[in-house]
């Protein structure tokens, strides 16, 4: 006698009148019970400032790989950290100093130049830094889940420890042409510290603007070109503004750029010749203002395209 086994039951298929129907509201309601979100929704401003402080750590470690890595593949490796702005400082003197002589009246030309050339680099690299902060990086940002301005805030804070490395041969070249180390030195802290808020913004601005318009990129070294020729990196705006040559609004805005101000604070702390005298009213205060504003507004500006970086 053959045993025959029996089939298993066919699930009865649910009729399509009987499967649930949820009103969008109701379906949030749902998933807010059930502890689910939006994968990739923009979190908070408080929260996504909490997850940045969170990533400290990794923002530290990628700005020190990003250093050490920068010339890696070069014979003089970490010497050209140096040696770059050193160069830069070198032709300026040449092109600006000896052929054009607005070394003419400025007492301590060279550590004028210098200090300038140095503070310049440590911004424009910045901003040249922050074109890339996406781009760059697209397989980090679609690989993993973490707060994009991490990656700007990274870049920024790479410049900064090139330019510490840099302030030591500046150090050398102000000791050689007798300026000797005083109590406003201190000031270069302050200084520094309202630059690189600064720099950082204006940073994380430039990422977004990039990764949605990647033409910007090529845009931006012929902006900061025209910016270093208007803010005094290689000659003295004191004396090119004197006289009735330039109109008020436009001396104005010569003076009170920020990239002209931050040079000017650096150099009345380090060189005994630049005086308070030679800063415009409300030097600090406006150079304060400048941090604050771009610090803050390209946070936010960044912080609120964060669901789009890397899509599409």
């Amino acid at each position: 006698m053959v045993s025959q086994t029996a089939a298993p039951p066919t699930p009865a298929s649910t009729p399509a009148q009987d499967i649930p129907t949820y009103a969008p509201g109701e379906l949030a309601a749902l998933a807010a019970r059930h502890g689910l979100t939006v994968s990739g929704a923009r979190p908070t401003l408080p929260a996504y400032i909490r997850q940045l402080w969170g990533r400290r750590h990794f923002i530290a470690a990628f700005a020190t790989a990003k250093l050490t890595a920068q010339y890696s593949q070069a014979k003089l490796g970490q010497i050209w950290q140096i040696m770059t702005p050193l160069l830069n400082a070198t032709v300026y003197y040449f092109i600006f100093g000896v052929l054009m002589n607005t070394k003419h009246g400025v007492e301590d030309f060279v550590p004028f130049l210098v200090t300038g050339v140095f503070i310049w680099t440590f911004t424009a690299s910045s901003i040249t830094a922050g074109t890339r902060a996406i781009s760059g990086n697209i397989g980090l940002v679609r690989a993993l889940h973490f707060p994009r301005a991490s990656l700007p805030v990274a870049l920024a804070l790479q410049q900064l420890q090139q330019l510490l490395f840099s302030l030591g041969a500046l150090a050398v070249i102000l000791l050689a042409f007798g300026q000797y180390p005083r109590p406003s030195w201190l000031l270069a802290v302050p200084a520094l510290a309202l630059q690189a808020v600064f720099n950082t913004g204006v940073s994380m601005a430039v990422a977004r603007l990039t990764a949605k318009t990647p033409d910007i990129a090529q845009l931006t070294p012929f902006v900061l070109r025209t910016w270093m020729y208007s803010s005094g990196v290689m000659w003295s705006l004191d004396h090119l503004l004197k006289g009735d040559r330039v109109p008020h609004v436009m001396m104005v805005a010569l003076e009170y750029n920020p990239a002209a101000l931050f040079i000017n604070l650096m150099r009345y702390a380090l060189i005994d010749s630049y005086t308070w005298a030679q800063l415009p009213p409300y030097a600090w205060a406006v150079a304060a203002g400048w941090a604050l504003l771009c610090g803050v507004a390209g946070f936010v500006y960044f912080w609120k395209a964060e669901e789009t970086y890397g899509r599409g």
